[in-house]
């Protein structure tokens, strides 16, 4: 069975779609970009601040995450696994309050995580523009540049572990949003001239 017969959208369908998806959300990409790139510079400026924010947030998140995952598996005690998904929950809201309580011991764990997810946002971000070369005309190429900075700072800091934490979760978080915020940004300006399908 060939791909048109399966009710599967070529290539330039995808791309007429994406077209016009960017075109018809453009006023959204340009605002979201733009709160990108301002809070990008405002964590970029203040990176410890930034690093000892994003440090207690991720234990909030453990936090909530945790008495969720606890109240689920107390409404669902029949399933199997009930004994591991408690232990996890409670794990999750431990974690996040020893994170919370001291957040300078989690900075090194959250950092590598930190890297690791840039790299891979790199990469997508990087994949991304390629796929997209055909649909958004010369924005696509922000999305390349965007990935290989993501990619190129996640190894720099890396390379300067683990003296690099106490600043390196602000200083990549924020230039993640401002080149994230440009490229949103530049995507949404290029949009307006996009044909239309």
């Amino acid at each position: 069975m060939s791909a048109p017969e399966a009710g599967l959208p070529t290539q330039e369908e995808l791309a007429a779609q994406t077209r016009d998806a960017i075109r018809k959300h453009r006023t959204l990409f340009l605002v979201q970009g733009i709160v990108m790139v301002i809070l990008g510079i405002i964590a970029i400026v203040l990176p410890q601040v930034t690093t000892l924010a994003a440090t207690i947030f991720v234990g909030w998140l453990f936090i909530i995450g945790g008495i969720i995952r606890v109240i689920a598996t107390f409404q669902s005690r029949s399933a199997p696994g009930f004994w591991w998904s408690l232990l996890i929950g409670i794990l999750a809201v431990v974690v996040g309050f020893i994170i919370v309580a001291n957040p300078l011991k989690g900075v090194l764990t959250l950092t590598m995580a930190l890297i690791i997810l840039f790299l891979v946002e790199g990469v997508f971000q990087f994949i991304a523009g390629i796929e997209f070369r055909k649909a958004l005309a010369s924005s696509w190429i922000w999305l390349i540049i965007s990935g290989v900075i993501d990619i190129a700072l996640a190894v720099l800091i890396f390379a300067g572990w683990p003296d690099t934490a106490t600043w390196a979760i602000g200083l990549l978080v924020g230039i993640n949003l401002l080149f994230a915020g440009i490229a949103l940004t530049m995507t949404a300006l290029a949009a307006k001239d996009l044909p239309a399908t």
